[in-house]
Order: C-alpha cells, then structure tokens, then sequence
C-alpha cells in the first residue's frame, strides 16, 4: 500500500486534494490515496483549448484528459471538479514562454507551470476546500528530515525522476505537498492502473511541451507575438554573414540542424542576439560553457543561502537540462550574483533553462534549489581547481 503522509492525523480525518491531468500517474495517486483511507478530492484544470489539436498523444489538462480524469472519479468513488485555469494559465506560462523566445531565451514552461499553477494557485484553491494536503503524480521524493523539516529529493526510479521541474517549490509548499508515487517504479504504478481498473491504464505518457499543438511551437509564438518571426543574419563567430534565418524563434543554443548554411565543418547554434536578431554559429567547441549565471534562485537547501556560502563556494552537483544526469560544480556569489562554475564544460548551455543543484551525484540525491540560467561564459581557462582536489582539501 502507500507510504504515509506523515502526517498526525488518521487518514479518514485528512483531506487531501490530487491534481489529476488525466494520465496515469495522477490517476494511480487518487486511488492510492482513496484507497488508504483518505478524503479524497479530485481536482482538474482546464488550461488551454486548441480545438481538435488538443487531442494529440503526449497532450495533457485538455479535451479527452479531462473526461478520463473525471471518469477515474467516478471509478474510485471521489467527488471531481474541473477549474477554469486558461486566463491564469496563459498569463503566467504561455506568454512567459512566448517572451522567452522572443528574447532568444529556451524556457522551460514546465517549471513555470508548477511553480505558478499547481503549487501556488491549486494549492491556495486546495486550501480552500479544507484539504490538509495537495498531492501529485510527480516521481520526485518529499521527505522529512530528523530536525522535522521537509527535503525534496530524487525519485527511486531516476530516469523517471522529476525534481528538475521541481527545484523552485518552497519549504513552505513542502509542508503541505505530497508525491506517493516518488518511491516507486513506472512499472508499479502502471500495475497498479490495471488492479484498480482505471481506464487510463495503458495511457501514453505526457510529452514535449503540453500546450503546443502539431504545428511546433513557432507557430504558437507567431500568433501570440506577430512579428515575432521577423528575419535576420546569420553569422559566424566573427560577425561574418552566413546566410539569413526567418527569425531567432526557430533555433536555440547547440541546434545544428536546419541552419540553412553550408560551410566544410558541422556548424552549431553559439548564441542568439535578440536585439540585433542575429543567429551566431560556430564549430561545436565553441559551445562549451564553464561558468553558468543564475537568476531568480530558489534555495531549500539546509540553512539560509547566505549561510551556505559564507565559507566561500559550495561543491555541488548540478542538471542544466532535464535529460542529462548531475554533473560536478560550484555554486558561489560572483560579481554579478550567484554563479555556477562547472568541473567540466557542458555543451548547449542556454540562456532561460534552468540550473538545478544537488547534494550527490547518483541516486535519491536531495535538491537544494536551482535556478534560471541568465547567461553563460564560454570556455576558456581551465577551472580555478578540480573538484577532486577542492573534495580532498575540504576532507
């Protein structure tokens, strides 16, 4: 059965909202959940409509979502609601990730929608309805630490682990988020599907972007941006020009295909220059990156982030992208804030992804904050000092 809450309350005397989008890991949890006892409220938002194009495979929170999550409701036996979120939605997510683009960023929606949507507006409406508890069908790991402080930490099963999308979560959201299915396997919990009956079983799983349609996520920019295709150069590392590009919306750091241009050596996207609209390239050496500056930081480390690098830098592991696994780092206070310094040069470090920081490299890892990438430097001097020896020296 599930994992408790943790919680001093019996399971009957503790509501607890679930965020169900119509797959089957939010599914899983409300029947977990219902099935241990617990006053469960299912709650789902409506966050976009685009017609007959939200009914794509890898779409969620939209059109069909919605009718399987109000039919596993009824299946275990929960009162449903679905809430209007698309003003909210598009306010907070759809036009930050249009404006990113036009600025030559790569946001990372996904981030934004947990950090804006389900874990500041769900959990205010989850409040509301009396719940002591908000959870969700996110594999990444709240636990409680022996001071009685909550961590946020890596999923079990670490390919699925989404603690990425998850770094901006408070201590204070901590308290009343839940994640049941954190400490288990996909594979548990599509069983699980199919023991409880529930439609959604054999369901595919979330993909990409949720609110982009088949038409690629340019042509959602174009028609919330006009305009914001407008061409440029392209040009190589030494302001030379290239070629000519339909826009800077169309390409993003480290992108080697569909440049356009032909050249005797593979050529990669560098940098985006917005102002000037030009798309900068070069050989793939010239996307190494060694010092990552952050914005808008989240820290839920232990302590305060004062505290933790008043010593000086921090050795830390650090995900610049999703897909890739924690790499060695530093995190400390450079002139222009607080800065990363990686061991080892990452390639296609983008401006408006985020920066993710760790305690460890493998395994369930804690997450001790992360933020958005707000530009790079490039490789160039080696590291001030390796992480070996800075681990060595600090024993």
């Amino acid at each position: 059965m599930l994992n408790s809450l943790e919680l001093p309350r019996r399971p009957q005397d503790t509501r607890v909202v679930v965020a169900m989008s119509g797959g089957v890991d939010s599914s899983v949890t409300a029947a977990l959940l219902k099935a241990e006892g617990y006053d469960v409220v299912g709650v789902t938002l409506q966050l976009y409509d685009h017609g007959e194009a939200i009914h794509r495979k890898g779409a969620c929170c939209a059109g069909r979502d919605i009718q399987d999550a109000r039919a596993v409701a009824e299946r275990i036996g929960i009162p449903h609601y679905v809430l209007d979120y698309e003003a909210r939605f598009r306010e907070a997510v759809i036009d930050r990730f249009a404006e990113s683009y036009v600025a030559g960023e790569t946001p990372v929606p996904c981030v934004e929608c947990n950090r804006e949507i389900k874990f500041n507006d769900l959990l205010a409406t989850a409040r509301e309805l009396g719940a002591q508890v908000l959870a969700t069908g996110h594999y990444v790991v709240n636990r409680r630490l022996a001071d009685g402080s909550r961590a946020l930490f890596r999923a079990r099963e670490t390919e699925r682990d989404q603690s990425y999308f998850l770094f901006a979560t408070t201590r204070a959201q901590l308290e009343m988020v839940r994640f049941p299915l954190g400490d288990r396997p996909k594979s548990e919990t599509r069983a699980l599907a199919h023991r409880f009956g529930l439609v959604v079983a054999d369901k595919h799983d979330s993909q990409d972007i949720c609110f982009v349609p088949a038409g690629g996520y340019a042509d959602v920019i174009e028609r919330l941006k006009p305009g914001a295709g407008a061409p440029g150069e392209i040009v190589d590392l030494s302001g030379n020009v290239l070629g000519r590009h339909p826009g800077i919306i169309h390409f993003t750091v480290g992108q080697r295909r569909g440049l356009g241009v032909a050249a005797g050596a593979p050529l990669y996207v560098v940098r985006l220059d917005a102002d000037t609209r030009r798309v900068v390239v070069g050989p793939r050496e010239a996307l190494a990156t060694r010092r990552i500056l952050l914005h808008d930081v989240n820290w839920i480390g232990e302590g305060e982030i004062d505290a933790a690098l008043a010593q000086g830098r921090r050795e830390v592991f650090v995900k610049v992208r999703s897909t890739r696994a924690p790499r060695p780092a530093w995190l400390g206070l450079g002139a222009e804030g607080l800065e990363v310094e990686l061991a080892d040069c990452e390639e296609g470090v983008a401006p408006g992804q985020a920066c993710v920081f760790y305690d460890a490299a493998e395994g369930q890892a804690r997450v001790l904050g992360g933020g958005f990438i707000r530009s790079t430097v490039a490789a160039g001097a080696p590291a001030r000092e390796t992480f070996a020896t800075l681990v060595a020296a600090r024993g």
